[in-house]
């Protein structure tokens, strides 16, 4: 496949393109919470307790901006937000899937320590 630019960006190929949208530190661990219910931003601050705010928010906006994940807000005092994930961003929780089997194998063949399947 032919180099393509799309967003100011010069990809590569689809793999880098993908990465691009999906990858990173928090979008595939916010993409997996979501997958089975909605989630609020302090929930999910406190099950990736290891991202900053900065960085989830940030995540969180470029996920809606690109389709993976709606936000809601609902018109109270103090605002709450859900995030839901949508139909473009099931379609990568399989491969996420696919990637954290995966991890957990190559942890095993490493002989890292980790949490059970």
């Amino acid at each position: 496949m032919p180099d393509f630019v799309k967003d100011n960006h010069l990809f590569h190929n689809p793999v880098e393109f993908a990465m691009s949208k999906i990858g990173g530190t928090y979008k595939m661990p916010i993409l997996w919470r979501l997958k089975d219910k909605k989630w609020r931003f302090s929930e999910l601050q406190k099950s990736l307790s290891h991202a900053s705010d900065r960085m989830l928010s940030k995540a969180l906006k470029e996920l809606v901006e690109d389709g993976f994940v709606t936000k809601e807000i609902f018109p109270e005092v103090p605002p709450r937000v859900e995030y839901t994930i949508t139909d473009r961003g099931q379609k990568a929780i399989p491969v996420i899937e696919m990637l954290r089997n995966y991890g957990l194998d190559l942890l095993q063949e490493f002989e890292v320590e980790h949490p059970k399947r």
